[in-house]
């Protein structure tokens, strides 16, 4: 009986102790970091530094997370891809967590399919407030660097996506940063436009990974003759605040390229 009581209490420990793991692998505040080439190495005298976060959900973006991220470079834009919020989700922490996001530069936010669930109106008082910019099925010319655009699209959930709208002045820029919340857009742009760099999240990696399975891809960032995708994990978690074989991530890419094209 004392052998079956001690196996019993192993596996409880066992359990609580991994999920405990699991939990404080979700806290982590990983910057992955990525470089491309635009031009060759002798037209690339010019470095634009972007700052990519993705599902956010309930974190709390901290100074130490700012801090980390300035700590290697400065930062030219910042964009949110999605998910900043969800339903339950406090404004007055999405309003904190854009008024610090907003301190590393320009920032640039395209719809998730959860953020609505906070108020429509209330999001975009938020985001407008701190000076961001709201890609609705739009592009903008990115600060500093006239000669990018940033072309956003609305989420499928909001049966508003409009690429033809997004994509519709891109040809004013010689280089287009595309973003979209959910990544099934991407072969939906490719057909009409071959954006320079192409930024989603939403899967999550699939949050919750045993060994190379799990519910989504674990995200990525690929680079193939001057031209990238990256697929972000993300930075908070959904439905269970726990994280497995998908650290949480968001994303420095420094870019490097000429006027001459």
């Amino acid at each position: 009986m004392i052998t079956v009581n001690k196996m019993i209490w192993s596996s409880v420990s066992l359990m609580i102790g991994f999920l405990i793991y699991m939990f404080m692998s979700a806290r982590r505040r990983n910057v992955i970091y990525h470089n491309m080439n635009v031009a060759s190495d002798s037209q690339a005298d010019k470095k634009m530094s972007v700052f990519f976060i993705s599902d956010i959900h309930r974190r709390k973006i901290d100074d130490k997370l700012l801090a980390k991220v300035q700590s290697a470079h400065d930062i030219d834009i910042v964009i949110i891809g999605g998910d900043l919020a969800e339903r339950g989700v406090p404004l007055v922490r999405i309003a904190e967590n854009i008024r610090k996001l907003a301190q590393l530069g320009p920032l640039f936010y395209v719809w998730g399919n959860n953020d609505r669930e906070v108020g429509e109106e209330e999001m975009r008082e938020i985001i407008t407030r701190y000076g961001g910019k709201i890609l609705d099925n739009e592009s903008s010319v990115i600060p500093g660097h006239p000669r990018w655009g940033i072309a956003g699209t609305d989420d499928p959930s909001s049966r508003n996506v409009d690429i033809d709208s997004t994509l519709r002045v891109v040809s004013q820029y010689a280089n287009v940063i595309l973003v979209t919340h959910t990544p099934s857009l991407f072969r939906k742009v490719e057909q009409l436009y071959e954006p320079r760099l192409m930024l989603a999240g939403h899967t999550h990696g699939g949050q919750i990974r045993i060994g190379k399975y799990g519910l989504q891809e674990k995200g990525s960032f690929r680079l193939k003759k001057g031209r990238a995708k990256l697929i972000s994990n993300g930075y908070g978690t959904s439905t269970l605040p726990l994280r497995l074989g998908a650290a949480p991530e968001c994303h420095v890419i420094v870019i490097n390229y000429g006027e001459v094209y």
